[in-house]
């Protein structure tokens, strides 16, 4: 059987014990993907997987608290699903992960970069292992798979799922690569040319807190600082200061708790690599607390703890 059907088969084993299983169907064309809420044997026949299911499903995971449900992890959503539990945000007895083996996803802002024209609705797609054909606006492209993988993919070090009651696929190697070209050629850069760099791309910035929505993280929203006004720490003014000021709370309020999926970067409408700040934040974690997020459990993030002496900072005997 193919993993889809081994999938499918575990879920419905298990589908009479739990409120509902999320996984991924197939959303307005046959190019992007939506969540599914499984609730029934007939909801699985809308079930796929695959490289264009990228969404990570964790997300929903607090907000279902109280109810028992399944969830289908790939292995970078895998470490979320362990952060929560390891903040006492989800009960670990109320959830059953179905882990999937991953070779990559796609990043829709590769795809749309590489079409000769604004995709718009796409007509047909064909996934091979190596290649994805789409049809859009009559004219057919050919996309090498490499080419429009999401960058976490190039660099990812748990493509198995870490966490898992059931396990479908071929476990995956982990990449050679443990930094991207991008990130480099960014933290290359002067103090004054980072500066430039934030100034125009928060000038795109309209506060659509899409970022914010999409974190599987970020669970505080209906508190958010972003619409608090008693305490008033932002306004409404949509500049680059503003912007900026936003997104250093929020990331900021991720240290040593980001697990690098990237939908707060695949949910920007327009197209901000808020990764860039991320990945950073999580090397100076990494370099002080040899700390990261979602890789074990009972694991507490650096901040969320106090030492008098902290192993990886001398403060004294200077």
């Amino acid at each position: 059987m193919s993993p889809l059907d081994d999938l499918k088969t575990a879920i419905k084993s298990r589908l009479g014990e739990l409120d509902c299983v999320i996984g991924w169907e197939q959303g307005y064309d046959q190019l992007h993907a939506t969540p599914l809420f499984i609730r029934s044997e007939a909801d699985l026949d809308r079930l796929v997987i695959g490289p264009l299911a990228v969404h990570n499903l964790a997300t929903y995971l607090p907000g279902l608290r109280g109810k028992k449900v399944g969830i289908i992890v790939k292995g970078c959503d895998s470490r979320s699903v362990i952060q929560l539990l390891n903040e006492n945000l989800i009960t670990r007895d109320d959830l059953v992960v179905f882990g999937l083996c991953c070779s990559g996803v796609v990043s829709h802002r590769k795809i749309r970069a590489a079409l000769p024209v604004d995709p718009g609705f796409v007509e047909a797609v064909d996934l091979s292992t190596d290649t994805l054909s789409i049809t859009a606006s009559g004219q057919t492209t050919i996309l090498h798979m490499a080419d429009i993988a999401a960058d976490k993919c190039q660099i990812c070090q748990y493509p198995n799922a870490l966490i898992a009651d059931v396990l479908v696929g071929s476990p995956q190697e982990s990449k050679v690569l443990t930094t991207l070209a991008c990130q480099e050629e960014f933290e290359a850069k002067s103090e004054a040319e980072k500066f430039a760099f934030w100034q125009e791309t928060m000038s795109r910035c309209i506060r659509c807190y899409a970022c914010r929505n999409a974190c599987p993280m970020c669970v505080c929203r209906d508190f958010c600082i972003s619409t608090s006004r008693d305490p008033l720490w932002l306004g409404q003014e949509n500049t680059p200061g503003e912007n900026m000021m936003f997104q250093l709370i929020h990331v900021s309020h991720l240290t040593g708790r980001c697990t690098e999926c990237g939908e707060c970067e695949r949910a920007c409408p327009v197209d901000i690599p808020l990764l860039l700040l991320r990945r950073y934040m999580n090397k100076q974690v990494q370099d002080v607390f040899e700390h990261r997020a979602g890789t074990a459990l009972e694991q507490t993030p650096p901040l969320l703890t106090f030492k008098v002496e902290e192993e990886g900072i001398k403060e004294r005997g200077w």
